[in-house]
């Protein structure tokens, strides 16, 4: 694997670029530190050229969003027939999207959080939703919390979805649903262990995740083992239903009953000094930053399932 050029994609074009970014340059560090040969892209629409250019023979895709997260760059290395990490075309497409997610989460059997879809155009007020407040309102296809808020008031619904509508052309209205936060890591297919995350702000919004100080990460989460252990097999369950592959982390509001909600997948989480899955997969398996990064990249394949001509 080491005499393999790897291409390690960062920065991207959607809402999460400067977080791609250092989550990028944390992995080529990591790379080049394992002695792999590495070399840093910053994606933008000339992608192909710069694979050739560059000899990439394996991408490391540390992209966050759209036309990363989305199955977009994963479709284009398959037709280059580059290697790469995580998930393939469908499966992060579905976990990108968040009504069709979590259509396929309730085929599952998993447990969603009671929502409305609203496309761009249509109306809906608090009247009309067949929950009551507060709610929570989030565009279709972003991640890292961007364009989301929580209602609490009728008349602050309007400005909620105008704010998500500047992100997507469709927006969910979610039942809010009071628990902890916990989140599952995935790692080879297998759940290495899940942490609680206490944001200082109302919830674990964009600030919350990037800001050091702004958010309590306890590990374990605290949790009977009985429902430690549950929660951690709905999120191989989560990431198996949407056909995921190598690593994720899935989400979960877990209430004081003990029902788990399941919030989503992300395909390709954070791998910044503050991120979730480095510090489960330190503390749940005993992995540090760069062995973690050298066992994704043991993982990375093509997912068209034949080599084509």
């Amino acid at each position: 694997m080491k005499t393999k050029r790897i291409g390690v994609l960062m920065g991207g074009l959607s809402a999460e670029r400067e977080v791609s970014l250092k989550s990028g340059m944390a992995v080529h560090q990591a790379l080049l530190k394992l002695g792999y040969d590495s070399v840093a892209i910053d994606v933008g629409r000339d992608l192909a050229e710069a694979l050739r250019k560059e000899r990439i023979e394996l991408a490391f895709i540390a992209l966050h969003g759209r036309y990363g997260e989305d199955g977009c760059v994963q479709g284009l290395l398959e037709l280059m027939q580059i290697p790469y990490t995580g998930s393939g075309v469908l499966a992060s497409a579905l976990a990108m999207h968040k009504l069709y997610s979590k259509q396929a989460f309730a085929a599952a059997g998993l447990t969603i959080t009671p929502y409305v879809a609203v496309r761009r155009g249509e109306t809906v007020t608090v009247e009309q939703l067949p929950f009551g407040l507060p709610v929570v309102v989030k565009p279709v296809q972003e991640g890292s919390s961007v364009g989301v808020a929580i209602v609490k008031q009728s008349a602050d619904l309007q400005a909620a979805l105008d704010d998500a509508f500047r992100y997507d052309d469709q927006v969910l209205v979610e039942a809010y649903v009071k628990g902890q936060e916990v989140q599952v890591g995935i790692l080879n297919d297998q759940p290495i262990g899940a942490i609680e995350i206490i944001p200082k702000r109302e919830f674990y919004d964009y600030e919350a995740k990037y800001t050091d100080g702004l958010a309590e990460h306890v590990f374990p989460a605290r949790l009977s083992p009985a429902l430690y252990a549950n929660v951690q097999q709905l999120g191989l369950k989560a990431h198996q239903a949407l056909g995921c592959s190598g690593y994720s982390r899935v989400d979960f509001l877990v209430t004081e009953a003990g029902d788990c909600y399941l919030l989503e997948v992300n395909t390709l989480p954070g791998m910044t000094a503050l991120s979730l899955l480095p510090e489960i997969a330190q503390k749940g398996a005993g992995l540090d930053f760069e062995t973690l990064v050298e066992r994704i990249i043991g993982s990375a394949a093509l997912k068209t399932g034949h080599n084509a001509p």
